[in-house]
């Protein structure tokens, strides 16, 4: 059984998209019936979904997007990449200050050479 939503943005927010699916067929002179077809769900579900009922599964929402040839919005939903509040959540947890392994003495000393080795360092000074 689907659960009834009690936010009035959240319900507002499902109107909006079931406008947008319908505006989106209409431009690409899609009937109704057709729409159905190719989802796969009945023209009553195309018709429910229009309107934003909650009810409406997300496998059809799916199909929908992918008859309409907008599946990557689906892929794309709440992508990590650009989540401002999540990204902003990440760099607030990481670490103030990053301890590493302390060098021993004998690291510290200097790095020792091979004469017999040729010189890895390029005409700026630089060494690879």
């Amino acid at each position: 059984m689907a659960m009834k939503i009690n936010s009035i943005n959240a319900q507002r927010a499902l109107e909006q998209l079931g406008g947008n699916l319908k505006m989106a067929r209409l431009k690409r002179r899609i009937s109704l019936q057709d729409f159905a077809d190719r989802i796969g769900v009945s023209k009553r579900t195309v018709m429910r979904m229009e309107k934003g009922d909650e009810g409406v599964s997300i496998g059809a929402l799916a199909m929908a997007c992918l008859v309409l040839g907008e599946l990557e919005r689906i892929e794309m939903f709440l992508d990590p990449g650009s989540d401002d509040t999540g990204l902003l959540l990440d760099r607030d947890n990481l670490p103030k200050r990053i301890d590493g392994q302390r060098k021993s003495s004998k690291a510290t000393a200097g790095p020792k050479t091979d004469p017999n080795l040729a010189s890895t360092e390029n005409d700026e000074g630089v060494a690879f």
